[in-house]
């Protein structure tokens, strides 16, 4: 055998072994993004593979940096939340504290009183009774069920939602329509939750003056579900957009604030999302994403 036969031979041999172990490394890069793909969508980033080369490293660095992220949003989060429950209680809670001073201060040693006793007591039962119900809504808000999911006809659902919400349409002279590019669109969720969270939808655009309330659905480009509900009543102040889904948190007079939150920790729930896409003169829309 000639020695270039036999050199030809082992580069041959290198080059396959070489694109072999190319293709296994490969492959086991591609299994690796996708791992960590699954586990920062799940809100999962307790993971971190070994820094035994370069493309781990990185890898690496990009969990830190969504971490880091995270972290710092949640405690923006809570940061506004506590502003928001400290904002609630004091309002309540100061009233209280306020008139049975000045009640125990009025009253003489023969027991008798410069204030109306009645009132200042109805006072101060009407305040108790708000931060009852303050608690009551933050028991549920705290206390949201896992789902029961089971596959549902997206037309029949929302459809039954409109038919619903009918009679408060039509009561302002607001009408309410569906159109979806595929009829026969599928989702797998819990019916009483979704149905929720589009019902609580529609009570925000008509509150806000909507005279079209028109919802859409699609499938996206990686399999999901998309739900649009557009509106065209006021729309929401610009200094809202990013605290709209904070708990307690509501530019309406009357309303306790947790609407968008349950909706979002129900989409939450379901592997999906629900996002405030554009509010301004011509429209307000959210999306739902089913994944």
């Amino acid at each position: 055998m000639s020695v270039w036969l036999v050199i030809s031979i082992t580069v041959a041999v290198s080059l396959v072994v070489w694109v072999a172990a190319s293709i296994f490394t490969r492959n086991k890069d591609i299994k690796k993004v996708a791992y960590m793909m699954d586990a920062m969508e799940d809100g999962e980033l307790n993971f971190r593979f070994q820094n035994k080369n370069k493309f781990n490293r990185t890898l690496n660095r990009i969990r830190t940096i969504f971490e880091k992220q995270r972290q710092q949003h949640e405690q923006d989060s809570w940061t506004k939340l506590i502003r928001v429950l400290t904002h609630e209680i004091m309002n309540t809670v100061s009233p209280i504290a306020s008139l049975s001073e000045a009640m125990a201060e009025s009253v003489d040693e023969n027991g008798k009183s410069e204030l109306d006793i009645k009132a200042g007591l109805e006072t101060i039962s009407d305040s108790s009774k708000n931060l009852i119900s303050f608690v009551q809504t933050y028991r549920q808000l705290s206390g949201v069920a896992k789902p029961i999911r089971k596959a549902l006809t997206l037309n029949e659902l929302i459809e039954k939602v409109i038919s619903l919400n009918s009679e408060a349409s039509s009561s302002v002279g607001a009408t309410c329509s569906y159109h979806p590019e595929d009829p026969d669109l599928m989702i797998y969720a819990d019916e009483g939750q979704i149905s929720q969270i589009l019902i609580n939808l529609i009570k925000n655009a008509l509150q806000a003056g909507a005279r079209h309330i028109d919802m859409s659905a699609r499938m996206g480009e990686d399999d999901e579900v998309i739900v649009v509900v557009e509106n065209d009543g006021e729309p929401i102040p610009e200094s809202a957009r990013d605290q709209i889904f904070i708990p307690f948190y509501t530019t309406k007079k009357e309303g306790s604030g947790i609407g968008l939150s349950i909706s979002r920790q129900i989409m939450r729930n379901h592997n999906g999302s629900i996002e405030l896409l554009r509010s301004d003169a011509g429209k307000t829309a959210f999306e739902l994403r089913f994944r």
